[in-house]
């Protein structure tokens, strides 16, 4: 029988403290395996020596490839890229800071030939401080409330896909793309591994809280319409509160002679609470709005700098 090829995209931006590391530790687990592989590192245009250790590391083994953007263009993009540059049967991202074990990968492929064509990690446990953690907690379960089908819940982008659904992700040209929830929409035969996330051992993580909040208003925005929906029927609601409102004091003043007190406070208490609800929800409507410009303006997905294939550097 012809040996499958397995595709194990990277992405990396400053990663030349793990590079070596992390080759050893996936080779370590490749080489045991009855596979063919190819590994596809898509380079976020690192300012340090990340993009030459890679193509020293691509004379030593031919299966490595090697993809150098023109600028940053953002992990869910680095990522999609990786997809689209692969040639695998199935497709496996990991990140190249070693939190993800390695050591999955053989269970990753057990489970896709029992006919799974998605197999994501779920991480039980993570290195983070304890703000963090909430923070993502309350994050993955929100996603879920708001969006309108079903996601998975602590499942990072540590995933086995299927060549079908690479195929059909070929396809996507979303300026802010979450690969994710893309994959999770789109069906089939998906299963979740459960494991406990290593802690990084050298340079830093690139999602600070800014990235953390943009992915998550990207996930939001992606796959939902109900804050729409809730700006929506909150002012139906003031305007129903508003309106009883209007009616009681009419009947009051005409039928029970009562006498309002002047209730300046009052006043300026519900023209605030209108003005910040009209801002909350201009914001959210905004937002919206800001997501289809940017899609109206996108033409197409990274630029390639320079790329490495069969020790060819272009």
């Amino acid at each position: 029988m012809t040996k499958k090829l397995i595709t194990i995209i990277v992405p990396v931006l400053n990663e030349e403290d793990n590079i070596l590391l992390f080759y050893d530790a996936v080779t370590s687990v490749i080489n045991k395996l009855d596979n063919d592989f190819e590994i596809v590192f898509t380079d976020n245009h690192s300012e340090d020596e990340t993009f030459s250790i890679l193509k020293d590391l691509s004379v030593r083994d031919k299966r490595i490839k090697v993809y150098r953007f023109s600028r940053n263009f953002g992990y869910q993009h680095s990522i999609l890229e990786g997809y689209k540059k692969s040639k695998g049967d199935a497709v496996i991202q990991i990140d190249c800071d070693l939190e993800d074990p390695p050591a999955l990968i053989s269970t990753f492929l057990n489970l896709w030939s029992e006919g799974y064509q998605v197999v994501y990690g779920v991480r039980k446990m993570r290195h983070e401080n304890f703000f963090l953690k909430k923070v993502r907690y309350f994050f993955y379960r929100l996603v879920n409330l708001l969006s309108e089908h079903e996601l998975p819940v602590d499942a990072g982008d540590f995933r086995l896909v299927d060549r079908k659904i690479v195929d059909l992700l070929k396809n996507t040209n979303d300026a802010q793309p979450y690969l994710r929830g893309s994959i999770a929409l789109m069906g089939f035969n998906q299963i979740g591994v459960e494991y406990d996330r290593k802690e990084r051992l050298y340079g830093h993580s690139k999602f600070s809280i800014p990235i953390l909040f943009n992915l998550a208003i990207d996930a939001i925005l992606n796959h939902s319409t109900r804050p729409l929906r809730v700006a929506s029927f909150v002012g139906v609601l003031v305007g129903f509160v508003a309106f009883i409102g209007t009616i009681v004091y009419f009947l009051g003043k005409l039928f029970y002679g009562m006498e309002w007190p002047a209730g300046y406070a009052t006043i300026v208490i519900l023209l605030l609470a209108g003005l910040s609800l009209n801002a909350i929800f201009l914001g959210i409507i905004g937002e919206y709005v800001g997501k289809i410009y940017k899609q109206v303006r996108f033409k197409e997905g990274v630029i390639i700098e320079k790329f490495i294939d069969n020790d060819q550097l272009k």
